[in-house]
């Protein structure tokens, strides 16, 4: 996933919560993301710096995966001082 934001739309990538504990043998199918297995069952995979395009092909690989999307949350970019 090469796509990535600038912080002027306040945006700085994407974070997916998806149903049931993703095995890790899919890590590599989300290489540059995060994915940590949640204790209430649910898989988040955290992807900063993503853009609105790359985060249209992911969600693709997760339809692609039968996975059920619970969320898709905005990460917001951090102000710099």
């Amino acid at each position: 996933m090469t796509g990535r934001i600038t912080s002027r739309d306040g945006v700085n990538g994407y974070e997916l919560r998806l149903e049931g504990h993703l095995d890790d043998r899919w890590y590599d199918s989300f290489a540059g993301l995060t994915m940590h297995h949640e204790t209430d069952g649910t898989t988040t995979l955290r992807s900063p710096g993503l853009d609105q395009a790359a985060l249209h092909g992911l969600l693709a690989r997760v339809r692609d995966l039968g996975v059920a999307l619970i969320s898709v949350t905005p990460l917001k970019a951090t102000p710099r001082g």
